[in-house]
């Protein structure tokens, strides 16, 4: 079942990457007394994702933060390693890449796509969030090849 607006977020962990290499960062951590917006993608280096979908937020990361948005958060079912490259090929300093290399979390808010056509296996729908204190308190999933209700610029209309 998806998460819906109301909802708390699930507790699970994800990794990010640091100097020091992979580090575990639990939802709490990303969410507890934060005003957070969360989008995923289906996958790092992908076409929509590296032209449209992440290049929005960073360009953005200023004007959404300036609407007191504590934290800017990327996440795809890839690993973190993969998720650090991405983010400093797309200049992405002001944004937490995160990775859900398992997708513990894609699954258990029932966001999951079936990318195995593309080779890809189970990937996250594209989709964002605003999670306020760990509340769901907005969520747009996108139709399938569409970045419109998950955009920067959409996240950024609604705060």
């Amino acid at each position: 079942m998806t998460i819906q607006v109301g909802e708390k977020v699930p507790s699970v962990n994800f990794k990010t990457m640091t100097d020091d290499g992979p580090k575990e960062i639990s939802s709490n951590e990303v969410f507890a007394g934060k005003k957070v917006v969360f989008f995923a993608v289906p996958g790092a280096f992908t076409p929509g994702c590296s032209m449209t979908h992440l290049p929005g937020f960073v360009i953005n990361a200023d004007a959404i933060k300036g609407k007191g948005v504590d934290e800017i958060v990327c996440m795809s079912v890839n690993d973190a390693f993969v998720m650090g490259a991405w983010g400093e090929a797309q200049n992405a300093e002001q944004l937490l890449m995160l990775a859900d290399g398992n997708g513990e979390f894609t699954r258990a808010i029932g966001l999951e796509l079936d990318a195995s056509g593309f080779g890809m296996g189970t990937r996250a729908q594209r989709f964002g969030m605003i999670v306020d204190d760990g509340v769901v308190t907005h969520l747009a999933i996108e139709a399938p090849g569409e970045i419109k209700v998950s955009s920067a610029e959409a996240i950024l209309d609604l705060l």
